[in-house]
């Protein structure tokens, strides 16, 4: 008798990824950190953009500590991020887990890993997250593309603060 459990036909398999994107920063690595852990600048490169309604924006920035995100762009549905920081270590690493859902439903959960290194007067950022997705709903590629654009966005903050 064999205990295999039979595939769904209507429930699609976890898909796995795993990328890397890489960028560098005219500003020393202290200020990239400080981007990610001071709450009012997080807000404001990650959460908030052209169209982004925010509905909850919490931070707790220390090992164990949780981030929660709740926007949605335009009239589109709810996207919450559910984050716990598992590592930190100041002006050159940070990781954390995050799960990322629309309304009440999980669509994917990642692992993410940030190093900052001083490159020149400036810092190479190497953002790697391992990444499984549950309902189809999103794609690596899509999820690569979003952070590329949020590492502009925290390129721009930081440009603003000086």
């Amino acid at each position: 008798m064999s205990h295999a459990a039979e595939p769904i036909a209507d429930f699609p398999p976890a898909n796995h990824a795993t990328f890397q994107v890489e960028r560098i920063y005219r500003q020393p690595p202290a200020k990239v950190f400080r981007a990610f852990a001071d709450q009012d600048m997080v807000r404001r490169w990650r959460v908030e953009g052209d169209g982004c309604v925010v509905h909850e924006f919490t931070s707790d920035f220390r090992i164990g500590g949780r981030e929660v995100s709740r926007f949605s762009f335009g009239d589109g549905p709810e996207i919450r991020i559910d984050a716990e920081f598992q590592d930190i270590v100041p002006d050159r690493r940070l990781a954390f887990a995050y799960r990322m859902g629309m309304g009440a439903n999980p669509f994917s959960a990642s692992l993410t890993t940030i190093e900052l290194l001083p490159s020149g007067t400036g810092t190479r950022l190497t953002y790697t997250e391992q990444l499984t997705l549950f309902d189809g709903s999103d794609s690596a590629q899509g999820r690569e593309e979003g952070c590329r654009l949020l590492m502009e966005s925290l390129a721009a903050e930081l440009d603003r603060q000086g």
